[in-house]
């Protein structure tokens, strides 16, 4: 065939493009979501650690507080 009706595309053509850039454009906004995600885990992973770690110092310096806190000695008069 020459001319015009050589150079259109078949309605198969047509609808197999339509689908491929639907097929691309979902993996591409799939990709994009996943690594949103992928940051937003490490954050939370990274700031309850930060919290881990301040606990832990809260308690050690509440240990070393309370061992480093001596008791006053109360005279008991035993007239």
């Amino acid at each position: 065939m020459t001319g015009p009706m050589k150079d259109q595309l078949s309605k198969s053509e047509i609808r197999k493009d339509a689908l491929q850039g639907a097929v691309e454009a979902t993996a591409t906004t799939v990709g994009e979501v996943a690594t949103i995600l992928t940051g937003a885990v490490k954050d939370v992973a990274g700031a309850l650690g930060g919290l881990a770690t301040e606990v832990f110092e809260l308690r050690d310096a509440a240990r070393r507080a309370s061992a480093e806190h001596v008791e006053p000695v109360h005279e008991v008069d035993e007239r």
